[in-house]
């Protein structure tokens, strides 16, 4: 009977500088302690393939985090209340965030500022 000695590997995520991304500290993971898990902004790329990391809430610098314990918060996620809101329904911004009230606004005002266009001929 012959052994198995192929490696089995998972592919691993590349994360960009400024991505935002959940981070799990395997530490305090395995460890069973709270807090474990946050979100952070990708604040800088090593060539070896580990990223230096900025809590959002606490600012506090996570250094040399391998991908596997980490991963992308998509935009598309973020944006999602935006993507889905009910505008034609009474009570539509009750449910929205006040980040998706303020871009709708923002939109609303560049739209309005449009040139209108030249009359038919």
């Amino acid at each position: 009977m012959a052994l198995n000695t192929q490696k089995t590997t998972t592919p691993t995520a590349v994360f960009a500088d400024g991505d935002y991304v959940l981070y799990r500290d395997p530490e305090l993971y395995w460890t069973g302690q709270s807090g474990h898990t946050f979100v952070c902004r990708v604040s800088r790329v090593w060539m070896s393939g580990v990223y230096n990391l900025t809590a959002l809430v606490s600012g506090r610098r996570v250094e040399y985090v391998k991908p596997d314990y980490m991963r992308l918060l998509p935009p598309v996620d973020a944006m999602r209340d935006i993507d889905t809101a009910p505008l034609h329904a009474d009570g539509a911004a009750d449910d929205m965030t006040a980040a998706a009230l303020a871009w709708l606004t923002q939109q609303h005002a560049t739209a309005n500022k449009l040139p209108e266009l030249p009359e038919q001929r």
